[in-house]
């Protein structure tokens, strides 16, 4: 006969403030099997679990219910109170009266009944659950890092300098990321190779850190502690252990008008190249697209002066498995692509550029050698316009509508290097509002206002219009003063919106983790967890998750190591008992349950079974792995046959839930 205890919380006032509390436990108290039913302020506190362990051992309980907050938040709370009483804690079943019943109801009536209704449906669920042991697995001692820029590079050395083993899986030819592109970094000005090289310098020479540049991840699989990647090393037509980083074949080679990507676009590179100077690892890299030899089979100058005899035209992609316990995904973000707004005449005024752009050309290794002209005919800017918020915080569904974050205090920093090194030029920032939440970012900003003179103009910007004389006529408003503006400019930038990496949503959906509409990854608790996935052992470093400064990244970058760390000290992690199985009587074979597995838990085998003429037949049957089956029940949902059941969720445990709602 099954006893079962039923304690309803208040959460202060975040469910008492429109459930009756004493109604719900009272109401609870009558249903079948249950032998307690009270209410208390505060049951995930100290008092409240010890309410619960007083219960079951008084009277005697089999099963306990918790009408609280989601089980997202306390049910380990309460199953591990449950253990320490002597009840298996899987026993315990949390009704959610808070996020699914008190927080979208603003009727005390009607959110009371529907209380009622959630813990009567956790109530049959208790009647028919089952005690469960978990297991243990063994966890791999190595790390993986998915992106190099400074969010994965911080990762890796954290990782590393804890003693464990970590490769970094880079798309790009070198590691760096967006970070190696800036010029100077807010609110101190400071260089930012000065900063980041040295880094990247670290990691290569760190023995415990594998780079997998020009790689990708191609496939995941696995679960916490035991993840199988498999890395695609892309063929870069030139031996990396042989090449000396010397730089000759990207001197001599006869294609010198490929677009350089790491410029922006604003110069041109040769077919063979070396990304920039620092680069990490200094390897060459030959690119197909351009090169006549792979193209023709023509030319072959790279390999003739090649003494090191790294050139390898016969290269092929490769593919590496390995095997770890812990993955960061780090993958960064891009600018938006800014082909919607004609407005601003991005497309086909060469003036106008981005803010990464300007980076470029204010940049010392940029394609001007840190002299800024404009990019049309060399000459010297004197009125440089600058438009806040492109792409950003739109509901005209071409941009995002979110807020980039770092806009406001690159602007700021691009204006003060223009106004102190060219001090006879004008710099005017159209913005809707100065957003500068940070260490010092206020004082930054207005030090760009006071100090430095540059205009900052309260309005939107309607249109960019090349003239015939050079020039760039710029129509805006001034809120302030309700006026019109005619702007004549010599060089407009665009604060482009930016946004997740392509590579993220594929990358997502290979790791079985979530992204939010805006495909930011999202994280387990965005307060209490915020570098954890909901997938375990996945991690979050960086811009990945969400628009970032670097002292935000870097600092995260660390948060997700530390996290990282503490799954990889562990030799064994416990299991989720709640995992599939398969009724062997009723398989039919027909293999629509491991097409949709993502973890690659279940297989078939060949079983002889006898039949009620005493004769033996061989059935081709499911069989689940237990120690890969992660309980997420997408096989129990794809079974036509109804032979698969999930521990915990079984089929039965969710009818008897669903006929308690409905009753």
């Amino acid at each position: 006969m099954q006893r079962i205890g039923v304690f309803v919380c208040h959460c202060g006032t975040n469910i008492a403030a429109t459930v009756d509390v004493k109604a719900v436990a009272e109401a609870l108290g009558h249903e079948a099997g249950v032998v307690i039913s009270q209410d208390y302020q505060y049951m995930c506190s100290e008092s409240g679990q010890n309410l619960v362990k007083n219960a079951i051992k008084e009277h005697k309980l089999t099963g306990v219910v918790v009408c609280s907050c989601s089980p997202r938040m306390h049910e380990n709370t309460f199953r591990k109170a449950a253990a320490s009483a002597g009840l298996n804690p899987y026993l315990v079943e949390i009704a959610n009266i808070r996020e699914q019943c008190s927080w979208i109801h603003k009727d005390i009536a009607s959110a009371t009944e529907k209380a009622i209704i959630l813990g009567r449906a956790a109530i049959a669920k208790v009647h028919l659950n089952t005690p469960l042991t978990s297991m243990e697995s063994p966890v791999v001692k190595r790390a993986l890092v998915i992106g190099g820029g400074i969010a994965g590079i911080q990762t890796a050395l954290d990782i590393a300098e804890a003693g464990f083993e970590v490769d970094i899986v880079e798309k790009e030819p070198t590691i760096g990321g967006k970070m190696a592109q800036i010029d100077k970094t807010f609110p101190t000005l400071d260089c930012a190779a000065c900063i980041l090289t040295p880094k990247m310098v670290e990691a290569s020479q760190n023995e415990k850190i594998t780079i997998h540049s020009f790689s990708e991840v191609s496939d995941v699989k696995g679960f916490v502690g035991n993840f199988t990647v498999t890395i695609k090393k892309k063929a870069r037509y030139v031996d990396e252990t042989k090449c000396t980083g010397c730089g000759l074949c990207t001197e001599k080679c006869p294609m010198k008008k490929v677009p350089n990507e790491f410029n922006m676009g604003l110069d041109n590179r040769r077919a063979v190249y070396i990304p920039f100077a620092q680069a990490v690892p200094k390897v060459a890299t030959i690119d197909p697209n351009y090169c006549m030899m792979l193209k023709n089979g023509k030319c072959g100058v790279c390999s003739k002066v090649c003494s090191a005899g790294a050139i390898d035209y016969k290269q092929t992609d490769r593919f590496v498995e390995q095997k770890y316990g812990a993955i960061v995904v780090a993958t960064g973000f891009n600018p938006i692509k800014l082909d919607k707004y004609d407005e601003f005449a991005y497309s086909y005024c060469p003036d106008v550029v981005t803010s990464l752009e300007l980076e470029r050309l204010m940049n010392a290794a940029g394609p001007n050698g840190g002299t800024l002209l404009r990019p049309s005919d060399k000459t010297h800017p004197h009125t440089i316009v600058f438009v806040q918020c492109v792409g950003s915080r739109c509901d005209d569904g071409k941009g995002k509508q979110y807020c980039s974050k770092i806009c406001c205090m690159y602007t700021a920093k691009h204006a003060m290097l223009i106004r102190e090194k060219y001090p006879d030029t004008e710099v005017y920032v159209f913005y809707i509002d100065v957003r500068t939440p940070g260490k010092n970012f206020d004082e930054f900003y207005r030090r760009a206002v006071e100090q430095y003179n540059v205009h900052y103009i309260k309005g939107m910007v309607g249109k960019v219009s090349p003239k015939a004389d050079g020039k760039i006529d710029v129509q805006a408003s001034d809120l302030l003063a309700g006026e019109q503006l005619h702007i004549n400019a010599d060089m407009v930038v665009l604060a482009a919106a930016i946004e997740p990496d392509k590579t993220a949503r594929p990358l997502a959906t290979m790791l079985t983790t979530q992204m939010d509409t805006n495909d930011f990854f999202t994280e387990a608790h965005p307060k209490l967890r915020p570098v954890e996935s909901a997938t375990a052992g996945i991690f979050l470093s960086g811009a990945c998750q969400g628009p970032k400064d670097i002292p935000e990244t870097v600092a995260q970058a660390s948060a997700a190591a530390a996290k990282a760390i503490g799954l990889l000290c562990k030799n064994s992690i416990t299991c989720n008992p709640c995992v599939a199985h398969s009724d062997e009587l009723m398989c039919n074979g027909c293999s629509a349950c491991e097409k949709v597995c993502p973890y690659g838990a279940i297989t078939y085998q060949d079983k002889e079974f006898r039949m009620p003429n005493r004769t033996t037949a061989v059935r081709r049957v499911a069989s689940v792995n237990p120690a890969v089956c992660q309980g997420c029940g997408a096989c129990t949902v794809a079974c036509p046959s109804g032979a698969m059941d999930l521990n915990g969720f079984s089929n039965s445990q969710i009818m008897a839930e669903v006929d308690a709602i409905c009753k």
